[in-house]
């Protein structure tokens, strides 16, 4: 698998250097006309600098085994974000990492959700983790403070 990851990496490179080799070249997708190289997008500089935690709404649709109140009607993905949240929250780093509900990340495991960290801090590297909602059930909150715990090592 890793190298599987390494070679598309290099093919991504490859069509990028091209790309941006030919871009002072004219367009066929723009009536054929010089790309204007003078326009810039704007980007700011976000509060969540550490880290973007997504976590595939797509994953774990059915109802969750919760038994809590207020989420009994939520999925088990959205318990998990909204743990997270509160987790994020409680500790102070929420203004630093940032958890966000995403569609189909494509990974679509048979039992469990999807998530992935982006973090300034782990180097280039995403881990996509699958979290199990059912064993985090069964084995009360350890589970999701593994993965609370993970989060927080990637840092800025």
């Amino acid at each position: 698998m890793k190298k599987f990851i390494k070679r598309i990496k290099r093919l991504l490179q490859r069509i990028f250097k091209s790309f941006a080799s030919t871009s002072q070249q004219t367009s066929p997708l723009i009536n054929s006309r010089p790309l204007d190289t003078s326009i810039s997008i704007p980007s700011v500089s976000p509060r969540w600098e550490s880290g973007l935690v997504l976590v595939c709404s797509q994953c774990a649709n059915e109802r969750s085994n919760s038994f809590h109140p207020a989420s009994r009607s939520s999925t088990a993905s959205e318990d998990l974000e909204n743990w997270l949240k509160s987790r994020l929250k409680i500790e102070g780093l929420w203004g630093e990492f940032r958890v966000v509900s995403t569609s189909c990340l494509g990974v679509c495991p048979k039992a469990g959700i999807t998530v992935v960290i982006v973090s300034n801090g782990s180097g280039g590297n995403s881990p996509c983790l699958i979290v199990n909602p059912r064993s985090d059930v069964y084995d009360g909150l350890r589970l999701r403070e593994l993965l609370y715990s993970y989060i927080k090592q990637n840092k800025k």
